[in-house]
Order: structure tokens, then sequence, then C-alpha cells
């Protein structure tokens, strides 16, 4: 395709420009090039700024959730046409290897596979991305699903539905989240699927409980600090049947084990800028069990025909809608919490600079 294209890029530890690049080619059978219409700024993207994921490489386009169009493919791409609608994942993945077969992806053994895009090769907050393995990293879009709609499903609506997975919901059951930001609410959406008795959400930030109350008023929203007497005189068990960490704090940590009952399942999904310890002498006798780690997207195609059927949707979360050219005033509002921002789009289709 050639030409030039706007790009925000990582160079070192507190430093993102807006760069231009070549518009990338494909490099294997299995690419596709898609032309990004909207992406999106995540936690994780401060995290890469903040210098807290080693594994990020200097000189990439950061950016790792959006949507866009397929406008080339390789030979071997057998699900995608030019034209279509797509939600890029999160995680690359061959979907073949012992790991991908098992819905493990993101610790495919391929050098591409997991948390490559915006972190390890070129990523997504830019005018066109090369996906590689494109028949599992892309999943097209229904025609009755709004971009708006979709560009959370690749990563961290993708995360909220895995931890409501991975945690083992059953019907009835009483369950925790901690924070109330975009992880923390799109987890709480995925835990309603389950039927569970009752949703808590905590969070330390009256403006994000208020958040909830508003657009969201199914859930309770509670203050961290009075969520642990609340679930003693609300749940039967005297604690949350499952827990989901999603806020990423030394506090946020320790109260996920305290606020669980005892033989319940405690899910970490948060990233941690430092790390965290387990004290196992105060949590002797809970016999709780720990899942924790990165997500493993590879729902995305149930996601987004959720959000289709009208069972599933977090468009409500993306707050406010920057130019990629205004990125760093984008970030600085992410970063900022002001304004209750939850979760900023980039428009990648607007030119000015």
């Amino acid at each position: 395709m050639g030409g030039i294209m706007l790009s925000y890029t990582y160079f070192g530890e507190k430093d993102f420009r807006l760069v231009d690049k070549p518009v990338p080619k494909l490099e294997c059978d299995t690419d596709a090039l898609v032309k990004v219409t909207l992406s999106s700024i995540c936690t994780s993207d401060l995290h890469i700024l903040n210098g807290s994921v080693p594994r990020a490489v200097r000189g990439i386009t950061v950016g790792h959730e959006a949507v866009g169009e397929v406008v080339a493919i390789g030979e071997k791409v057998k699900n995608l046409k030019i034209g279509q609608r797509v939600s890029v994942n999160v995680e690359t993945f061959c979907g073949e290897c012992w790991y991908c077969r098992r819905g493990y992806v993101n610790n495919c053994v391929s050098p591409l596979g997991g948390w490559a895009l915006g972190c390890r090769i070129d990523g997504m907050q830019a005018e066109y991305v090369r996906v590689p393995f494109a028949d599992t990293g892309l999943t097209v879009i229904p025609p009755d699903v709004k971009d708006i709609q979709a560009l959370l499903a690749g990563d961290i609506l993708a995360t909220g539905f895995w931890a409501a997975k991975i945690s083992e919901i059953g019907e009835g059951d009483d369950v925790l989240v901690i924070g109330a930001g975009p992880t923390g609410i799109c987890s709480m959406l995925s835990a309603f699927l389950k039927n569970p008795r009752r949703v808590y959400i905590c969070d330390v930030s009256e403006e994000r409980l208020e958040f909830v109350k508003k657009h969201y008023p199914e859930a309770v929203t509670v203050r961290s600090e009075e969520v642990l007497e609340k679930l003693r005189a609300e749940c039967p068990r005297k604690g949350a049947d499952r827990v989901i960490e999603a806020a990423g704090t030394e506090a946020s940590f320790r109260l996920a084990w305290e606020a669980a009952r005892p033989n319940a399942v405690v899910s970490v999904i948060a990233m941690y800028d430092a790390p965290q310890i387990l004290p196992l002498p105060d949590m002797y006798g809970k016999n709780l069990t720990f899942k924790t780690g990165g997500v493993d997207g590879a729902d995305a195609k149930e996601i987004l025909t959720l959000i289709s059927e009208g069972k599933l949707d977090a468009s409500r979360l993306i707050t406010h809608t920057f130019p990629l050219s205004e990125a760093p005033a984008a970030y600085e509002l992410f970063a900022s919490r002001r304004d209750g921002v939850m979760k900023v789009a980039l428009d990648c289709t607007l030119k000015g600079r």
C-alpha cells in the first residue's frame, strides 16, 4: 500500500510521541492490514509509559484495543475479506500450539504470541496496523454492532469476560468486584451473565461509584473501606463467594482475600506497578483458590454476539473521544482521571494535527 501514517510511539519512560511512520506492509502470508477507525487508551499503556513493562520495545507504536477495516490480507488468511469491519484482539496467537488449542492463548508459544501488539510490535494507536495470525487475531463485527460498541471487545471487555469465566461464578453466588474502573465494570457486566445473587462493586473513588450507580443500578456499590462489614452483614456465608480484583493496589490486593469467604475463588486480573505479598500465615485456614494473570482473549466472537443480542454493552465506558493527533492530551486526561473520564477513544480517521 505504501505511504506515511501518523502513530503514537514509545521512546522510553515518560516519552510517548506522535511521529510519522511508513504504513506497515504484510510480512507473513497469515497477516492482515487493518485501517484503524477507533483505538483506545488502556491502563496498560500507562504502565508502559511509566516504565513498568520491561518487555515493551522502544520505537513501537502503542495501543492494543481497536476496531477498523481490513484493507489487505495474506494468501493463507481464510476467514476474512477485504472491506470487513473487525475488532482487533489484544493478543496474537497461532491457534495451533498446545496452549492455544486449550484456550490459553496468552501463552501461545509463537514468538509473536501473547501481548505483542502495542508492546513488542507496532500497535493500534495509528492509522494502520499489521495484525499477525489474522484469522485468530481479528473478529468480524456483526452488521448491527457499531464501532463504538465493538471497540472494547478485543481487550478490556475480553478481560472482564475472562475474569468472570475463570472465577467459576455459579447461579446464586455473591460476587465482589474490587475496582470500579473500566476493567472492574467490564468484569461486573460479565459476572451478571452468570446469574449471581448479587454483584457488589467497591472503590475508593466516590465519583466512580456514582458512575456505576447511574449507569448500572443493578450492581451494589460500596466504598472499599466499608465492604468487609457489608459483606459480613448481607452474605449468607459472611463473605463473597467469588472475588475479582481489578484495582491493582496493595490495599486492593489484601482486600481481595480478606473479603472472600472460606473456600472461595479469588481472581486477580489487575496489573501492579510493584510486587505484592501473599501473607499465607494470615490466610491460613481460608482454603482459597487464587487465579491470576493476563487475559486469554479467545472469546471475542462470543462477546460480539452478546453485544449484538443486547445482552452485553460496555460502550458507556467510553466517556471521551479525541482525534489521534491529540493523543498527548488524551493521555493526560486519562491518567488524571479528571472530568469523569473512564475510557478515552482515539479517532484514527481524523487527519488534523
